[in-house]
């Protein structure tokens, strides 16, 4: 996709000037002033435009102001200002609200535009490159330590699934930044079960009783998944959204800090509320009785978000499988990746290894086939029967 490059300004024909001088060498549109400049952006969505120049003296919406809301809808989108008036308010304030790469004294010439843009255009390449790469990186490790999870506690990896599953509209409906921090932090919430022994998994997961050494172990499972994920850039966020995740709102419980309200971060608090809902749906608790239930519980929850989350999705969270379509059976050499799992892998003495509704990795595979030849493992497997989707990782 050929980059844009999008000129704000009051002065039609100062906008009409550009478009004679720089058409043979950019594509460009222009925007008579912020709010159309900023309407612009967001009908086009996140890196259509490469390259934004905006002046700093407009009526309704100055050039500040215009370049920090399009910093919001277009993060790697590089800004530049031109200004008559370059006082040093006004410098201070574009760099600390807008981030501005490069400041323009206005009237500009082609001659010092053109190489400006030139410029501009070459930073907005690198900045892609190095997010995809990034995210890329990140996606891959997460995806690791998840199927790390799978294995080692099959059950805590099935709830950071349903939990991601269910943060998404939640923070869709109340406009939450940062969706992508918020599913993370979901998928990885129960990473920390990973350093808890694999008797103390299974007697939680079947909901035993637990001495107080081993509930001392659930407790700190926050605190190792936020200390294995706040080294790694870009996840700092998550991680602390990890840390707080059981928190209540007055501030008691775990971590044992003053951190209480809307001190909290957000998706801690959302996640709090998720999953005490998934917790009570285990238990046929749903709806009505969930909500009223929860808010029985003074001081554990954020009030407008426990309101906010039965608005978003007044019944369940956790979408019963679809009963209409009976499961296809199959063996152990016909495990696939990209295969839906209808119900647990289990050992032959009922230890899941594998629980119902995860897609199967490559990894994933190779192991239950190991499992196979050793005789560690149940068969037949019941798969969806839908098509396969792209295998993880």
């Amino acid at each position: 996709m050929t980059p844009r490059i999008l000129f704000v300004d009051d002065d039609a024909n100062l906008l009409a000037g550009f478009q004679r001088s720089l058409r043979k060498q950019f594509t460009f549109d222009i925007a008579l002033g912020g709010p159309p400049a900023i309407e612009l952006v967001r009908k086009a969505g996140a890196d259509v435009y490469a390259v934004v120049v905006c002046d700093m003296r407009m009526p309704v919406m100055d050039g500040v102001k215009t370049l920090e809301c399009i910093r919001s809808l277009s993060p790697d989108t590089v800004r530049i200002m031109l200004t008559g008036n370059a006082d040093q308010q006004t410098a201070v304030d574009a760099v600390n609200r807008g981030q501005i790469f490069r400041f323009l004294n206005k009237p500009c010439p082609p001659e010092v535009l053109a190489p400006a843009l030139e410029t501009a255009l070459k930073h907005h390449q690198l900045l892609r490159t190095e997010r995809e790469l990034i995210e890329g990186t990140l996606m891959g490790s997460i995806r690791a330590l998840g199927e790390i999870l799978i294995f080692v506690a099959p059950e805590a990896h099935q709830l950071g699934q349903n939990l991601r599953e269910a943060i998404r509209p939640f923070a869709e409906s109340i406009g939450a930044p940062s969706i992508w921090a918020l599913e993370i932090a979901a998928q990885l919430s129960q990473i920390g079960m990973a350093s808890v022994p694999a008797n103390v998994v299974r007697k939680q997961a079947a909901h035993g009783t637990l001495t107080l050494e081993e509930e001392a172990m659930i407790q700190r499972v926050p605190e190792i998944g936020h200390d294995l994920l706040k080294g790694i850039p870009r996840l700092e966020e998550a991680a602390r959204i990890i840390l707080y995740q059981h928190k209540n709102f007055d501030g008691s419980g775990h971590p044992t800090d003053y951190c209480s309200g809307k001190d909290l971060p957000l998706g801690a608090r959302m996640l709090k509320v998720l999953f005490d809902r998934m917790a009570l749906e285990r238990e046929s608790v749903t709806g009505h009785f969930a909500s009223r239930a929860m808010e029985q519980r003074k001081g554990v929850y954020d009030p407008e978000l426990l309101a906010l989350s039965f608005q978003c999705a007044p019944d369940r969270l956790v979408r019963p499988r679809d009963g209409e379509r009976p499961p296809i059976a199959i063996s152990v050499g016909e495990l696939a990746p990209g295969q839906l799992l209808a119900r647990d892998i289990v050992t032959p003495t009922g230890l899941t290894l594998v629980g119902r509704g995860n897609r199967l990795s490559p990894m994933m595979v190779e192991r239950l086939r190991n499992l196979g030849e050793l005789g560690e493992v149940a068969e037949p497997f019941f798969i969806e029967d839908v098509p396969l989707a792209s295998p993880p990782g």
